[in-house]
């Protein structure tokens, strides 16, 4: 891309795309529609769709190498049950929360008692 004289050659002027595209032409349109592939879905395709669903639906078979603990985990991290079972854990913590630190009021408040009715005893 060099000229006669050394010097660079400058690249050809882009011309402007030509705009005579209308987009209401039905012959193109249906050229277009024509090139389009869509290939075939292999055979048994819908069947073995289903066939999956239904095996991730099924329930946790038993097998000898899964602990207890493994099926329950299995069990309780699909979709269906996650949200109950975080929602379970939540409610759960929230309750043991609430009954320990009664416990620790109603320790607290016998110290209390005990240091009130005799302050000495304890020291």
């Amino acid at each position: 891309m060099y000229n006669a004289g050394g010097g660079r050659k400058s690249p050809p002027p882009i011309e402007p795309m030509k705009e005579n595209m209308n987009p209401d032409d039905t012959q193109l349109s249906a050229l277009l529609h024509q090139g389009r592939v869509s290939p075939p879905l292999p055979p048994r395709f819908q069947e073995s769709v289903w066939r999956r669903i239904e095996d991730a639906e099924a329930t946790v078979p038993s097998t000898p190498g899964l602990s207890w603990l493994d099926a329950l985990a299995a069990l309780v991290l699909r979709p269906r049950f996650a949200y109950a079972t975080v929602t379970a854990l939540v409610v759960a913590g929230a309750l043991l929360g609430a009954h320990q630190g009664a416990q620790l009021a109603k320790q607290d408040a016998q110290a209390r008692y005990v240091a009130m009715v005799a302050p000495n005893a304890l020291r």
